[in-house]
């Protein structure tokens, strides 16, 4: 069997898409599975739309959500250097031997005969206006121009990109292990640039070649990229490498929460959730845009949702670590059709996870919070919040963001839960409970109820009736955490104070 070798190989022209995590993890849980190797390569062969400090970002988003690479440009490895700019010589040689062969070709067309060529197809009706086996016979290249005039231009240093020579009437066939048998016509191929005029390769040479010296056993990439693989078969064709072509699987879009469309940045500020994993700050515009990681979600929840937007198990069972994602993960579980981006599956995974974790790990959460806050908080109280709040939150941020009265007594109260529950009964049972409560030596979660039900037995009002009242007097808020654990981890002292102060601004 061969050896399973697979690549995530993304751009540095910008923040990293989530849909480009999801496919990285799709490669990573492959080679995990079958004891593959996992590679990062760079393709930056497009330097106009090189992103300073995109690179980075990705080395450091893949590292967050737990994604390990064995060969890279960081990791190293036998297959160096992994960044594409860096390969230059490399593509020169094998683009050389396709023109040596005859399967590309010079091409000296300026901007304006390209521009011509497309308004002439277009006034005839043409539907196709591309630079193909109908039109390339009528341009300026190596195909029409005598070798001594070839010659002349390259010598001169007259400017020109190298194009493949498609073949003009042929059926182009590639098997995906999600789609199936695909079928394109050479007619429908257009004569793709492999060598650009600043001698940079396209995605299309230096991504065959790459991929074949790199010994990839499968191209796992995005949707997007299926009308481009025939163009890629017949480079490995035109090579001799079809025997060593991987196995391609073109993943399903991700697309829009309401499943109308590709999911776009400017879809998800609208909506209201992040699209990047790590916060991004665009060099160019200072534009911030906040990722995953900062907006609350834990990485391995993040992971668990992704990976079922397009694969699923087979099983009703949700909750996998990356270890058992691995384990379950297949292929032939991946489905054609577009994913929906369910950020409330999101958020319920992140819910999950977070209930999962012990109470000194979610304290370390709040410990960050306060900290940014200037606030001192023993660890027993940190541990008694976060036991409390753990079944309510859903992000990290939530426990000093739900939290904050643990810290700060109100200083505005719940409008609606005063205008239906604050009377006179409630004010007759806090102003008592207030006072037994402060001669307590200890107030416990137990001693609290067992005196506010003393209180209300006393002045024979039910204690449903102002249990409401009784936590927007302690806390502001309609509603929240367990009120009697509340009162225990506040103390006596504070809760009475805070009872108190309510008692003397709260009027109707």
């Amino acid at each position: 069997m061969r050896e399973v070798r697979v690549r995530f190989a993304p751009s540095p022209t910008g923040a990293l898409h989530i849909g480009g995590i999801r496919t990285a993890l799709y490669n990573y849980l492959l080679a995990k599975k079958l004891n593959g190797t996992m590679i990062l390569r760079i393709e930056d062969t497009d330097q106009t739309r090189y992103v300073p400090g995109a690179e980075e970002y990705i080395e450091q988003s893949l590292a967050w959500v737990g994604i390990k690479i064995d060969e890279g440009v960081t990791a190293g490895g036998p297959h160096a250097p992994y960044r594409q700019s860096e390969r230059k010589s490399i593509y020169k040689q094998h683009v050389q031997k396709l023109i040596d062969e005859g399967n590309a070709y010079y091409a000296f067309d300026t901007e304006e005969e390209l521009e011509a060529m497309r308004n002439r197809l277009k006034a005839a009706g043409s539907s196709n206006q591309q630079y193909s086996a109908t039109t390339r016979m009528i341009m300026n290249n190596s195909l029409t121009l005598s070798e001594g005039e070839t010659k002349k231009n390259l010598d001169a240093g007259v400017a020109y990109v190298i194009r493949l020579k498609v073949p003009d009437s042929e059926e182009v066939q590639l098997h995906d292990l999600i789609r199936g048998e695909v079928k394109v016509h050479s007619s429908q191929i257009d004569d793709k640039v492999l060598m650009k005029s600043d001698g940079m390769p396209t995605y299309h040479l230096a991504n065959v070649v790459d991929d074949y010296l790199m010994k990839i056993s499968h191209v796992i990439r995005g949707e997007e990229w299926l009308p481009s693989a025939p163009l890629h078969v017949l480079l490995y064709r035109f090579f001799g490498w079809e025997k060593d072509m991987p196995q391609f699987v073109h993943l399903p879009l991700l697309l829009k929460p309401d499943g109308n469309g590709k999911l776009s940045k400017r879809d998800a500020d609208q909506m209201g959730f992040p699209i990047f994993p790590l916060t991004w700050t665009d060099p160019k515009t200072n534009e911030l845009a906040k990722g995953f990681r900062e907006s609350g979600y834990l990485p391995e929840a993040l992971i668990n949702f992704l990976a079922f937007l397009g694969w699923n198990p087979g099983t009703t069972e949700e909750i996998f670590s990356m270890e058992e994602l691995a384990q379950a993960f297949s292929i032939e579980r991946i489905g054609k059709a577009g994913a929906k981006f369910d950020i409330q599956k999101a958020q319920w995974f992140n819910q999950q996870y977070l209930k999962a974790k012990t109470e000194a790990d979610l304290a370390a959460y709040l410990f960050e919070s306060l900290q940014q806050e200037n606030i001192l908080c023993s660890e027993e109280k940190a541990l008694k919040i976060c036991s409390i709040m753990k079944e309510r939150v859903t992000f990290t941020q939530d426990f000093w963001q739900q939290g904050k009265f643990f810290f700060h007594g109100p200083t505005s109260y719940d409008e609606q839960v005063i205008a239906k529950k604050w009377n006179e009964d409630v004010v007759k049972v806090l102003t008592l409970f207030s006072k037994e409560i402060s001669n307590t030596a200890e107030l416990t979660a137990a001693v609290a109820k067992s005196i506010l039900e003393s209180v209300t037995n006393q002045l024979g009002i039910g204690t449903g009736k102002i249990l409401q009242g009784l936590r927007v007097a302690v806390t502001g808020n309609g509603s929240g955490p367990d009120l009697m654990m509340t009162m225990e981890i506040l103390g006596n002292e504070e809760v009475a104070n805070r009872i108190n102060h309510a008692l003397s601004i709260i009027k109707k």
